[in-house]
């Protein structure tokens, strides 16, 4: 049988040829093979994606519609009594200085350095034996006198009788009766002298003009003093009570003048005016004082008038010169709106704002204008009014604009209430928000 090459060669023949070229047959189908891969993958992503992008819009389309929850409260007008805090410092309510009143060697210190003596108490022994001396040789020297005023008075009042008979000459009768006088004279000056003797020998014993509590001792035993020195020997305050000296400025003064005459506030009653005293350290001290004088001058130097308050002091915790702040009350506000601290910022130009919640819950910036601190809070001169919801919490959060989930929150009450204030304005309702 014959068979034709070209029946069977074909195929073998393009075997043949792709064994000798394999590059130009394998290109192509790996090209094909990496674009159907592709095409694979893209799919696969393409479902992935599309299962989740409704996924993800549902939860931003839920999140959008979720308002932000805020702190807020709602403002309340109440009486409030306002007050000044002003800087000062204590001072004893009496003090005396100790000096010598004549000169001698101090022969023993008779109190304890910082203790409480009381008026009288003897402080210092000054040596006594100078001045003994001297009352012993007064109290001769009116023996003397008083002799010698005797004898005079007795010839006296025989010469009254001689110069009646003409016995003696009326002139040695005047002679007899000077002579009298003079003796008795004389006896009142012995007596001054013993007098003044007995007095400095006093002094030798120093003594405590006042009750209070002694300073350091500036005299040892042994040494000399004299009658009126500069030099004191000790120091003796009294600080039960204490006294609280303050200034406040001329023109807080004005101040509170032209609020008092506009009846933007209420005068205090007499009698009502007390003080509260802060320490050092920021803490209330527990017995509150009262004002006892308001200078009537403004020292030209300082612009400030001077104000005493007198403060018990039972447990001596105030000390001389200890830097204190008086809370004065200075008048009532009957309608007072008081915004927390915290809910008040403020813009470049450095003007108080607060973030108001308003219909439909849509947050707005409101200028302010505050006067003064109350405890935590501002007292609100304008722009705001009762009634208006304020952000406390949570402004951090949100814009201008922004709608809101507000939450009441409650604030303590506002410190020194107004004597008298409505129940309404002294109750919780006064910061109904809670």
């Amino acid at each position: 049988m014959h068979f034709q090459s070209h029946d069977f060669n074909p195929p073998l023949t393009a075997c043949v040829a792709r064994a000798r070229h394999p590059a130009a047959h394998v290109q192509p189908y790996v090209r094909w093979s990496a674009f159907a891969l592709g095409l694979l993958i893209s799919g696969l992503l393409a479902t992935g994606c599309s299962d989740k992008a409704p996924a993800a819009d549902k939860n931003a389309a839920g999140a959008a519609k979720e308002p932000t929850k805020v702190g807020v409260i709602t403002l309340q007008s109440q009486a409030q009594t306002l007050t000044s805090a002003l800087a000062g410092r204590t001072s004893a309510f009496m003090s005396a200085d100790i000096r010598p009143q004549i000169n001698g060697i101090v022969q023993k210190r008779l109190f304890t350095e910082g203790a409480m003596v009381k008026a009288g108490q003897p402080l210092y022994q000054i040596d006594a034996a100078p001045y003994q001396a001297a009352e012993a040789a007064a109290k001769a020297a009116l023996a003397k006198a008083q002799a010698q005023a005797r004898t005079a008075e007795a010839n006296a009042k025989r010469n009254a009788e001689l110069v009646r008979i003409d016995a003696i000459s009326r002139q040695a009768y005047d002679e007899s009766l000077a002579i009298a006088e003079q003796t008795a004279a004389d006896v009142a000056v012995a007596q001054a002298a013993l007098a003044t003797a007995r007095i400095n020998l006093g002094y030798t014993r120093i003594v405590a003009p006042i009750s209070g509590r002694t300073a350091l001792s500036n005299v040892n035993t042994g040494g000399l003093v004299t009658a009126n020195q500069v030099g004191v020997l000790t120091t003796i305050s009294q600080l039960d009570p204490m006294y609280v000296d303050v200034t406040q400025s001329s023109s807080d003064l004005l101040q509170l003048q032209r609020d008092l005459a506009a009846g933007r506030f209420e005068k205090l009653g007499e009698g009502a005016v007390r003080i509260t005293i802060l320490l050092e350290d920021g803490s209330r001290y527990t017995h509150p004082g009262r004002l006892q004088f308001a200078g009537v001058t403004v020292n030209p130097s300082t612009g400030a008038v001077t104000l005493r308050a007198v403060v018990p002091n039972p447990d001596g915790m105030l000390m001389p010169g200890m830097y204190v702040q008086a809370l004065l009350p200075t008048g009532i506000s009957s309608d007072a709106l008081l915004v927390p601290q915290r809910a008040v910022t403020r813009d470049i130009a450095g003007k108080a704002n607060v973030l108001v919640v308003g219909p439909e819950n849509k947050v707005a910036r409101r200028p302010i204008e505050i006067d003064r601190a109350v405890g935590s809070r501002w007292l609100v001169n304008s722009g705001l009014s009762a009634g208006d919801t304020v952000v406390v919490d949570g402004f951090q959060r949100i814009k201008p604009g922004d709608t809101v989930a507000p939450q009441p929150v409650q604030l303590p009450d506002a410190p020194n209430p107004a004597p008298g204030a409505s129940a309404a304005a002294a109750s919780p309702a006064s910061n109904p928000a809670r």
